[in-house]
């Protein structure tokens, strides 16, 4: 049995296919799922997040918007994480630490297509120009406070203690 090498680059006509199946995710994950009791329950806490997967977090952001329970983040928010924080359910831990760098595949420094743009739907005011003009082109780490955080997005809301 002969076996082919796997590609291990994208060529350009795969991109837009990419983007197809990466917007298809996004929407499905935003239909309706089975009903929660709006607003009730105890908060969900995020609490150290290091991100991970964006299409992944946009549908756990997806879930956690329709639960209608308050979301809390705290601690060391950073990279995917980071679309949580402007959920209309959501506040910002007054002593987290928010960290954004460019999107990249596991264990490289290659920096994918459209990911950028999924993640910047989510962001707003003064941090969205910092993440089209820097964080999202930078492999370094950049964080700030979540004092900073509200004062380059003002809609945002601290928790309590």
């Amino acid at each position: 049995m002969s076996m082919r090498p796997i590609p291990t680059r994208l060529t350009v006509p795969l991109l837009p296919a990419l983007a197809a199946v990466a917007m298809l995710a996004v929407t499905l994950s935003a239909l309706p799922g089975p009903a929660e009791a709006q607003g009730r329950g105890k908060p969900i806490v995020i609490w150290n997040n290091k991100g991970g997967n964006v299409i992944e977090a946009i549908q756990y952001r997806n879930e956690l918007a329709r639960s209608g329970r308050r979301v809390e983040v705290r601690g060391y928010c950073r990279s995917a994480c980071t679309i949580y924080i402007t959920l209309p359910n959501a506040c910002l831990g007054p002593g987290a630490t928010v960290g954004f760098h460019a999107p990249r595949i596991p264990g490289t420094t290659i920096i994918p297509p459209i990911v950028d743009e999924l993640m910047a739907q989510y962001y707003r005011g003064g941090i969205l120009r910092m993440w089209n003009t820097q964080w999202k082109h930078s492999l370094k780490m950049h964080k700030i406070s979540a004092r900073q955080y509200v004062k380059l997005d003002p809609q945002t809301r601290l928790c309590r203690n």
